[in-house]
């Protein structure tokens, strides 16, 4: 990735909140600009996703280290979502966001809660029934399942299927010049998506939830600069600015789309060209990690508990920050990495614990700017498994070499 890309990216940040504060709501008439960086990416995740993935699985040749694979990714998922909603809650207990707020809940009865499927029915919906149709509606497990058979079933047949193998192959490496020809609009993409949400968003919405706001943002950067950057260091033996180097494109993408999914593109690409992750290793673990890993998500779960408990006055028991804890990690596999879904995890996790669910009219207001976050904190972890990953992986074939 090229440095004046950065470079661009910021001044595109910059920009983009001067013009905000400047001409407020006006300046929506730049978001057919995000608009169409959007619908870019959007139009490339799918056969990306498909053709990597297949490439990654036939390039393995060993459907072992394939169940290695997934087994590090999911554990390592795990437990950093783990750590993330313990910190989310230790934040919201030390900024105590619900207190002091002037807030009244006029549209309390307007929320209603969302129906959210259960663990299993989650688990088999991976299962497509028709992979055409995962293909055309986007759902990502699904072509993940789809492209492991596929890339399976490659290899097991043998020199029979090399020209199908070699069409995926190639294929891969086309999709991966478009999005390099996508990038190059990055910065455009990023003021007209960050510039309509500035000036929605005036001082007068943000303040009466400034600490709430303070709370997220600090607990985020405390999961990344601390523990990312130890993973990293530790399990991934690579230096923690590298890493945060190497994935701000795609970091600065999650922040303006609010998406995981969105970002994928960009975050395969960070992990394989800045951080010399292995295509065999990004393409399994980016599109699963878009999918199931949630961090940012788990952090802002922890903070909004506690504030919409707060608020309303009520004590949170021990057992309840235990419900809290692990419906929240568990809660994060099969969430789509689309803007948003964390309000609907939110749901599961109060309701869980019997707060109101009006409470989730507090934080709608300003969901948008808490999703910005997350999101950017979801990719960041993404890439951080890549590179955890990608380390053992090669320290295993050094020794068995």
């Amino acid at each position: 990735m090229k440095k004046s890309l950065v470079w661009q990216i910021i001044g595109a940040f910059i920009l983009a909140i001067i013009a905000g504060i400047i001409f407020g709501e006006k300046i929506e008439v730049v978001a057919p600009l995000g608009d169409l960086f959007l619908r870019l990416i959007k139009f490339i995740i799918v056969p990306l996703i498909l053709a990597t993935l297949v490439v990654g699985v036939t390039s393995t040749s060993d459907v072992k280290k394939l169940g290695r694979l997934g087994g590090k990714t999911i554990t390592y998922y795990l437990a950093t979502s783990l750590i993330a909603i313990s910190l989310g809650l230790a934040a919201g207990y030390v900024f105590s966001p619900g207190t002091g707020t002037g807030l009244t809940l006029d549209g309390a009865n307007d929320v209603t809660p969302t129906e959210t499927e259960g663990v299993v029915q989650t688990l088999l919906n991976i299962i497509p029934t028709n992979p055409l149709e995962a293909l055309a509606t986007g759902n990502i497990l699904q072509i993940i399942f789809f492209a492991i058979f596929i890339g399976i079933a490659i290899t097991l047949v043998g020199e029979r299927a090399k020209p199908v193998q070699q069409f995926f192959d190639g294929f891969a490496e086309v999709m991966y010049k478009v999005t390099t020809m996508i990038m190059t609009i990055v910065p455009i993409g990023i003021f007209g998506l960050l510039a309509p949400v500035v000036g929605k968003y005036g001082a007068s919405v943000l303040l009466p939830l400034i600490k709430l706001i303070i709370a997220m943002l600090i607990a985020c950067l405390i999961h990344v600069i601390i523990v990312y950057s130890i993973t990293v260091k530790t399990l991934g033996k690579m230096s923690p600015i590298t890493f945060l180097k190497g994935i701000f494109p795609a970091a600065a993408v999650a922040f303006s789309t609010s998406s995981s999914s969105g970002t994928l593109p960009v975050t395969m690409k960070c992990a394989q060209e800045n951080l010399k992750v292995s295509q065999e290793t990004s393409s399994f673990v980016l599109p699963l990690g878009a999918t199931i890993n949630m961090d940012g998500t788990a952090i802002y779960q922890g903070i909004t508990v506690v504030f919409i408990a707060q608020y309303f006055g009520m004590e949170l028991t021990f057992a309840h920050l235990a419900t809290v804890v692990l419906i929240g990690t568990l809660a994060s596999i099969g969430t789509a990495g689309v803007p948003g879904a964390g309000l609907i995890m939110l749901t599961m996790v109060i309701t869980a614990i019997d707060l109101p669910i009006a409470g989730l009219a507090l934080v709608a207001g300003i969901d948008r700017i808490l999703d910005m976050m997350r999101t950017s904190v979801n990719v960041i972890g993404d890439a951080s498994a890549s590179v955890v990953i990608d380390s053992s992986e090669e320290k295993r074939e050094a020794k068995t070499a």
